[in-house]
């Protein structure tokens, strides 16, 4: 139960701006999870969560890995060199790269772990995102419009 909630948190903070233990503990609650202030403390702790600005001037939980942290900003020099433009259909997402760049900012996004992306494929110069959702497709364009710009 432990891993499934830990794992659930990790989603859930990935996926919304979650401000206070307060608002974790009534987002697990929706998720049917039963948990109390004190269990939700112990997670953040056990997770290692940290707070960070939310570009809205406020701050959000997210979890804090030092040397990840140096690795995504190369896949994110990747992706800003690679990208050309980006296009939806649907849950699909479509990327234009620079010619011979799809299979490096493919495997970028994928590093990234942005947790709309089901999956990449790469050619030459596209590349194919499945997306879990429409709505994820729009969160996800901006999340890569804000890296690129």
């Amino acid at each position: 139960m432990k891993t499934e909630r830990h794992s659930k948190i990790v989603e859930l903070i990935g996926k919304y701006d979650i401000e206070t233990q307060e608002e974790l503990a009534d987002r697990l609650t929706q998720a049917g999870f039963q948990v109390t202030q004190a269990t939700v403390s112990r997670d953040i702790r056990e997770l290692k969560l940290s707070k960070v600005p939310n570009g809205k001037g406020q701050q959000k939980y997210a979890v804090l890995r030092s040397q990840e942290n140096a690795l995504s900003e190369k896949y994110v020099r990747i992706l800003r060199d690679g990208f050309v433009s980006m296009d939806m259909a649907q849950n699909i997402l479509v990327i234009k790269t620079v010619s011979g760049l799809a299979m490096a900012v493919a495997a970028a996004l994928d590093a990234l772990q942005f947790h709309e992306v089901v999956g990449c494929i790469a050619g030459d110069d596209t590349i194919m995102c499945a997306v879990r959702t429409v709505d994820d497709t729009i969160v996800l364009m901006e999340k890569i419009r804000k890296l690129v710009n």
